[in-house]
C-alpha cells in the first residue's frame, strides 16, 4: 500500500514520460505494444463513468504508471492504460520500474512482489486515491487454467517452449482481458472517490 508521505512528489510525477516518449525509447516488444494499443478502445460507458467521476473535487485527474518493455503483462497492460488515459483525459506518467524502485516499493504486490505493470491514480492535487497493479482477476484465473492444461498436455516442455505455448493459448484472450482491466479500474475508482 503507498505510504502515507510518497516518494511521488508532483514533482517527481512530472518527470514521468509521456506514452510517446515511452515508447520512443522501449528497447523490445514495441510491435506487440503497438499491435495492443492499436487494437483497443476503451468502451464509451467505461470512459465516461471514469469521465464523470473525474469531475468530482476529489476526482482522478492523474495516473502514474510502472512498467517495463520485457514484461508480457506490461505489454498488453500498458497500451490499455494509454488507451483509458486518453479516453478520460488523465495526464498519465510512465517510469521503468528498474529505475524507479523507491517507487515500485510503495506498491508491491501482495506487499512483497515487484508487479508491473502498476497504475496509480491522484487527483489534481496529487492525493493518492488508489492503484492496480499487474493483470485483471480473469486474466490470472484463465492463465492458471491455461498452464494447467499446458501441463496436462505436453509435461516435457522446456521452460521457454511452456512459455511460448501459454502464450499461444492466451493470445486470444488479450482484448478480454484488457477490457477487464478497464473495468477493474472503474470499479477502484468508483469505490474510492465514493
Amino acid at each position: 500500500m503507498a505510504r502515507e508521505t510518497s516518494v511521488v512528489t508532483p514533482q517527481r510525477f512530472e518527470q514521468g514520460f509521456k506514452h510517446g516518449d515511452y515508447m520512443a525509447q522501449i528497447k523490445v516488444n514495441k510491435a506487440r505494444f503497438e499491435g495492443f494499443y492499436n487494437d483497443f478502445k476503451v468502451r464509451p460507458e467505461d470512459a465516461r463513468a471514469i469521465q464523470t467521476l473525474a469531475r468530482k473535487p476529489n476526482g482522478p485527474a492523474k495516473m502514474l504508471v510502472l512498467g517495463e518493455d520485457w514484461c508480457g503483462d506490461v505489454v498488453r497492460g500498458l497500451p490499455t492504460l494509454a488507451r483509458l488515459a486518453e479516453a478520460t483525459r488523465l495526464d498519465m506518467r510512465i517510469f521503468p520500474r528498474d529505475q524507479h524502485l523507491d517507487i515500485m516499493n510503495e506498491f508491491l504486490n501482495k506487499g512483497r512482489y515487484q508487479s508491473i505493470p502498476v497504475a496509480v491514480f491522484y487527483t489534481k492535487d496529487h492525493r493518492y486515491l488508489c492503484h492496480w497493479i499487474e493483470k485483471p482477476e480473469a486474466a490470472i484465473k484463465e492463465t492458471a487454467e491455461i498452464e494447467a492444461a499446458i501441463k496436462k498436455e505436453k509435461p516435457n516442455l522446456t521452460e521457454q517452449e511452456f512459455a511460448l505455448e501459454r502464450r499461444a493459448r492466451s493470445a486470444s484472450r488479450g482484448t478480454a482481458w484488457q477490457q477487464a482491466t478497464v473495468q477493474e479500474i472503474r470499479e477502484a475508482l468508483t469505490k474510492a472517490v465514493g
